[in-house]
């Protein structure tokens, strides 16, 4: 249908599905989907999220001439499917075109393409790296006419930046924005999202639609929660986060009060769409822990995962995140006791993998340690006993876990959080072992409350138990490694708050020795753990991908040099 006749009421479907990046014939198939679903709903258009058709982001595919043949040609059958009078589309797709590769949309109705758009301001900070691989479009292209209202297609980016797309469309006459995007989760993003959409509605005066993606793309995660900002600044519609769906909202053109846009023509009010709730923090935590780890496993092809269940904090989370992300009968967790196991260890491991209900077995390491001792003794004759020999214990483990994962096809789910990683507490070759790592990004104390938060509460989409999963003897007990006799992590390490505190100063807000001491640290404590943190850059870059929670994660937000002399003398 292209009837250009003015309409007063135009309901608009938001697609926020789950591409898989790659998967074109795949992504084109759950866009059909979406579009018949949207249809039986009496949908007039669809909007689809930031290259959706090639799955976001893309990277170095884009690069490659056979997949942009393969997404064009995805995009122009999907055209030819609005022949059949049902919705039009927006859609994106990287487009190959004489002014260089695009991020683009194309808008599409009665069977053909009728406009494309290319992304202006393409981001090139923290997890993205578009200027790598997309050129900027030439300039800001004018609204498109979906029969009889004016639609303004900016890209993601193109309304978080300083370029003005917004207030231009406006002046062209654009009466909503609809804008597709791919924007990753960190905690608190929605409320980020919300405010940067409220900016360019004061600016342009017009309503926006925020189409976001859904889904785990390796370290990132997309959780959806696409909205809208009316004209009037206020919420117009909410949908689920973490949660794949189709929406349609209805709006309607009338001249009222503070729903005129730049223009000072008819404006749009959003008069039926949902209003779900955004989870709270430990929730919205969870819940991309437990979408991270399904996608990447799911998406990758494992049929069932491995993980070392050691009676402590960090191993029984992932075990919990796995069972809830994947079912019980696609884990199998495994003790692997040695001589400086406590009872109490073993004792926890087992409660924990009968409370989750996935398989459990018992590995003892005793012979193979002792094998590598032995082998080692006229190597290290006249040497003292250490990290060294304790390391043999974690190399152990991990050998047994990679040789299941080689056996059996299970990928390693790999436990470390983000605490421990900073500070090169974790032994590459042992406990470092493994596929993904759903805690990665996960500071000590946050494991501790998305703990005590998952024993009260089952999450949507959870095939776990409900009720306490995680024995509350393994949350109140004092970590600890157990490589030796009553060995704790505060024997080397400040207590959990006081580590916590001091690396997301370091980390997440780059503040210098000076400023992390005036929060009342200790000086010789903050330059050791700065010291520690610089030193273990070389684990981390030998480490396996993980969600990303934090508004800066190890790898692809913050990239150190390893080889790196500079220390703040503060």
């Amino acid at each position: 249908m292209t009837d250009n006749t003015a309409s007063d009421i135009l309901r608009i479907a938001v697609a926020q599905l789950n591409p898989t990046v790659g998967d074109v014939a795949g992504n084109l198939a759950k866009a059909r989907e979406a579009r018949a679903d949207a249809a039986r709903q009496g949908a007039d258009i669809v909007l689809f999220t930031e290259l959706f058709l090639a799955g976001y982001p893309p990277e170095d595919l884009v690069l490659k001439p056979a997949f942009l043949k393969a997404c064009e040609r995805a995009a122009q059958d999907f055209a030819g499917d609005t022949a059949d009078g049902g919705p039009g589309f927006i859609i994106g797709t990287p487009l190959k075109r004489k002014s260089g590769t695009h991020n683009s949309i194309i808008f599409a109705d009665g069977g053909k393409i009728l406009a494309e758009r290319y992304k202006l301001d393409l981001p090139n900070y923290g997890e993205f790296d578009e200027k790598r691989v997309f050129q900027a479009g030439p300039e800001i292209q004018g609204p498109v006419n979906f029969r009889g209202v004016r639609l303004g297609i900016p890209i993601c980016e193109d309304i978080w930046g300083e370029v003005g797309v917004c207030e231009t469309l406006a002046e062209s006459g654009a009466e909503i924005l609809l804008v597709p995007n791919g924007s990753p989760y960190y905690r608190g993003k929605v409320d980020v999202r919300h405010q940067i959409v409220i900016r360019q509605v004061i600016e342009c005066g017009l309503p926006i639609i925020y189409a976001n993606q859904l889904g785990g793309q390796d370290e990132l995660i997309f959780d959806g929660a696409s909205f809208a900002i009316g004209s009037d600044k206020t919420l117009a519609f909410q949908m689920s986060q973490f949660e794949e769906t189709v929406n349609v909202t209805t709006w309607k053109r009338r001249a009222a009060a503070g729903a005129k846009n730049a223009n000072n023509s008819e404006g749009w009010v959003c008069s039926e769409g949902p209003m779900s709730k955004i989870p709270e923090k430990e929730e919205a935590d969870y819940r991309a822990c437990m979408l991270g780890l399904r996608d990447y496993v799911n998406k990758n092809g494992f049929r069932n995962v491995v993980l070392g269940l050691s009676g402590g904090i960090d191993s029984a989370i992932c075990a919990a995140l796995a069972v809830d992300a994947l079912g019980e009968e696609r884990l199998r967790a495994v003790m692997m006791p040695y001589r400086y196991t406590s009872k109490d260890s073993l004792k926890d491991a087992e409660d924990c993998a009968r409370a989750l209900g996935c398989r459990y077995d018992i590995v003892p390491i005793f012979e193979p340690v002792d094998g590598f001792l032995h082998t080692l003794t006229q190597l290290f004759e006249g040497t003292k006993q250490g990290i060294t020999e304790e390391n043999l214990q974690s190399r152990a483990r991990g050998t047994i876990l990679m040789a299941i994962s080689n056996k059996f096809g299970s990928m390693v789910v790999t436990t470390g959080n983000k605490s421990e990683m900073s500070v090169g507490y974790a032994t590459l070759y042992g406990d470092m072992n493994g596929g993904f790592n759903p805690i990665k990004d996960l500071y000590k104390m946050q494991v501790y409350a998305l703990a005590r938060w998952r024993n009260t509460h089952v999450p949507p989409g959870a095939l776990g138990p409900s009720g306490e999963v995680i024995p509350n003897n393994i949350i109140d007990k004092a970590p600890s490694a157990e490589l030796r006799e009553n060995q704790t992590d505060q024997d080397s390490l400040p207590p959990y708050p006081v580590l916590d505190d001091i690396l997301e100063c370091l980390v997440e807000n780059e503040m210098g020795v000076d400023e992390i001491v005036a929060r009342g640290h200790d000086r010789a404590t903050v330059t050791r753990i700065e010291h520690l943190l610089y030193i273990a850059e070389y684990k981390r870059r030998q480490a396996a991908p993980g969600v990303k929670i934090t508004k800066k994660n190890f790898g692809r937000d913050r990239r150190y040099p390893i080889t790196n002399r500079f220390r703040d003398g503060g």
